[in-house]
């Protein structure tokens, strides 16, 4: 019966679930549960899932009655089955048994096969060793012959033969040699090679003493052809690698010797400088031939070109780097930073000036491959230098810090000497005289980290109390050369006494004000220090200014935010400076009641010293801080001080309406006692004098409020402050005869 794809019967639309869901693969029961929950409640759930199971019940059933036939006939057609297959059982067994033996049978062929061959093998692999000692020995023999043709003597000996060789005869020789090298090797482990191996090493011998005679021959009469067919032969038998030794120590060394003179160096301003370009020159001078011939020069041709040859990698600069290590160890030395900058400087500008000469980018990638290039390298101790010039940094910042209500120096943009200090530190972080492109990103870490100490030491001043003594510093103008108002006691008069130092855990509003100024000042010169930083990237190929940036910003947002705790700080002690005076509006009454002074026409002194404060302000630190800052402070600390000085006065004419009001009622009590009524005085009263006083007091400091570029509309209270005081005076001024 052909299989045939299962369909499900189609359920009623009301169903919360897709009867597909069923016949998926991967269906899992607690997955289908869980998705048919966001829908529905358990409980429909279990009605769908019945509704639809008498439904598949229904459909197996119509199944069973469509194909009835089909599931009667089934067993009936099963009968005889078992029958079958052991009929089948027995015939597959003998099949199985045979199939085994042939098996047996093919696989010991196969190892009969391999042994044989395994010996075959065996065999030719003596063979080629055998044939390898022949040729062996055929090569020494035509070797020795070759050198006992050019002996002078009819000897065997390899001793008395000829220690100088001419180029041709040896090129023979060394390709002979080559053959000879390839065939021992194949031969190794035979008897007979012990027996040849000392003529082989005597040959060796020979071939090299006469390859170095001819080298030395070729440099000293500047020979190209002999220098050619001597390196050609180094070649062939590869041992171009001794013959680069043999230019160093022959060649190089002698030179470097007599340059690296470390008592020049020192007595010498531009010693180091001196010796770098004499050794510079040895290349053009010296090296013109060996170049010319391994086509390390622009006049090369290429087809009388040796390759597999680089004298200025393999020759000239380790002998350059030894040199300098046995004879000049003092120029590694760190402990003198400034020093250690300039010779290391100068030293990697003479590495970049050397790499130029080396002719091709490959000579120099094998040059930065080289290990004495490594060597020199790492002989420059850049960790020890860093830390050297982080105490040197890190300290004097701390130092400043210490004394951080210090004034800068003279000429310093910045008003203490901690501000001074930190810009100073984030400069020389970039500084010629210090920069050095592998401490970059150490570099950039310590400017973070000085930025950040910064903005913690402004933090620090913040939570600092305001000296006692920072009123009377608002009254008088800073002494020359003396240090902070602040650190005074006594007669604040007295400018010739000695300043008497006070706990640092105090500062005053000038101070603060410097605090402001530094911060402000610093914001702004933040890029000017990245634009310092730009070109000290560039050299190290970086390119993401834009990370470099985004940090500088986020430094100078952290120093922003100390910015409102600061300005709320000095315009609290603005306003209570300000109001301490202001509060002279209590003693007004005091003097006018009963004291038969003239009516008023000035006002009161109390409203100057009150001003004071802020004409000082605006004077002394006019240039140190920004227009808008400055107005801010002034109009929020006149704002503060006003309601204060509103209420004060407010309370003041209330006191002297009761005052007048119980006067009254006095009077009137005496009129009725007293058979001569006492006549309507004449001129103005003392509670109306105290009120035009007021008034006069009120509009004296409107009009220096604008003289400090202000509008009194922007003062919080004072619209009614003066309101109050004229409505006074109007009422004042009306009751009088």
């Amino acid at each position: 019966m052909e299989r045939r794809e299962m369909n499900l019967p189609t359920g009623p639309d009301t169903l919360c679930f897709d009867k597909d869901e069923f016949m998926k693969e991967d269906f899992d029961v607690d997955h289908f549960v869980s998705d048919c929950r966001k829908r529905v409640q358990l409980e429909e759930l279990r009605d769908d899932l019945e509704q639809y199971y008498k439904l598949l019940k229904t459909a197996m059933v119509e199944l069973i009655n469509k194909d009835y036939a089909d599931f009667v006939n089934l067993s009936t057609n099963l009968v005889g089955m078992d029958r079958a297959l052991n009929q089948l059982s027995v015939p597959l067994g003998q099949f199985r048994e045979e199939v085994l033996s042939l098996r047996s049978s093919v696989s010991e062929g196969i190892r009969a096969v391999d042994e044989r061959m395994s010996k075959q093998e065996d065999i030719r692999k003596k063979k080629m060793c055998v044939l390898s000692l022949i040729q062996v020995i055929q090569s020494v023999e035509k070797i020795e012959k070759i050198l006992n043709s050019q002996s002078s003597k009819d000897t065997s000996s390899l001793e008395a033969s000829s220690p100088l060789l001419t180029g041709q005869i040896l090129e023979r020789i060394a390709t002979e040699f080559n053959q000879l090298q390839f065939h021992a090797v194949q031969s190794k482990g035979m008897p007979l090679m012990d027996k040849v191996r000392p003529r082989i090493a005597g040959i060796t011998a020979m071939l090299q003493q006469s390859l170095e005679g001819l080298l030395l021959e070729g440099l000293q009469t500047s020979s190209v052809d002999i220098i050619r067919h001597c390196l050609r032969t180094y070649a062939t038998i590869d041992k171009t690698r001794d013959a680069e030794t043999l230019v160093g120590q022959v060649l190089v060394k002698p030179y470097v010797n007599e340059v690296i003179v470390e008592q020049f160096i020192e007595s010498h301003p531009s010693g180091l400088q001196l010796m770098y370009n004499k050794l510079l020159e040895f290349v053009p001078h010296h090296c013109r031939l060996l170049r010319e011939v391994t086509g390390g020069a622009v006049s090369s041709e290429k087809g009388t070109v040796v390759p597999g040859y680089d004298f200025l990698v393999n020759s000239v600069w380790p002998e350059i780097v030894r040199g300098l290590e046995e004879k000049l160890p003092s120029l590694f030395n760190p402990g003198d930073p400034d020093g250690f900058q300039q010779k290391y400087t100068i030293s990697m500008d003479f590495v970049r000036r050397f790499e130029r000469q080396c002719g091709s980018q490959a000579s120099v990638k094998r040059l930065r491959a080289h290990p004495a290039y490594h060597n020199f390298n790492n002989k420059w101790n850049l960790p020890v230098y860093f830390q050297i010039r982080f105490r040197e940094v890190a300290g004097s910042l701390e130092a400043a810090l210490t004394d951080g209500l210090e004034d800068a120096p003279a000429g310093s943009p910045y008003c203490l000497l901690a501000s001074h200090t930190t810009w100073s530190s984030l400069r020389k972080c970039w500084s010629d005289e210090m920069f050095l492109p592998l401490l970059t990103h150490r570099l950039w870490r310590l400017t973070l980290q000085i930025l950040a100490r910064f903005s913690v030491f402004v933090s620090e001043l913040s939570a600092r109390p305001i000296s006692n003594d920072s009123t009377k510093e608002m009254k008088r103008p800073l002494a020359s050369g003396s240090k902070d108002p602040s650190t005074t006691q006594g007669n604040t008069e007295d400018q010739g006494s000695r300043p008497s130092e006070v706990p640092a855990v105090s500062l005053s509003s000038t101070q603060l004000v410097y605090v402001v100024a530094d911060l402000g000042r610093l914001q702004e010169q933040l890029p000017e220090l990245l634009e310092a930083i730009r070109p000290k990237l560039e050299i190290i190929g970086f390119k993401n200014f834009s990370s470099i940036s985004e940090a500088l910003e986020d430094s100078q947002s952290a120093l922003s935010t100390h910015m409102p705790a600061l300005s709320s700080r000095i315009i609290q002690d603005l306003s209570e400076s300000c109001f301490s005076y202001l509060k002279g509006a209590q003693e007004v009454p005091r003097l006018y009641r009963r004291t038969n002074k003239e009516v008023p026409s000035t006002a009161s002194s109390y409203v100057d010293s009150a001003l004071k404060p802020f004409y000082q302000l605006q004077c002394r630190h006019r240039d140190k801080v920004k227009p808008a800052v400055m107005q801010q402070w002034l109009k929020e600390a006149l704002s503060e001080s006003t309601h204060k000085y509103f209420e004060t006065v407010s309370d003041v004419l209330n006191s002297v309406k009761k005052m007048e009001e119980s006067l009254k009622r006095l009077k009137q009590a005496r009129r009725a006692t007293t058979t001569n009524p006492v006549g309507p005085s004449s001129g103005m009263s003392d509670d109306d004098k105290i009120r035009l006083q007021l008034a006069l007091d009120v509009e004296y400091l409107g009009e220096q409020i604008q003289k400090m570029g202000l509008q009194t509309s922007d003062i919080k209270s004072f619209p009614a402050i003066t309101e109050l005081v004229l409505t006074a005076r109007d009422q004042a001024t009306a009751e009088q005869p």
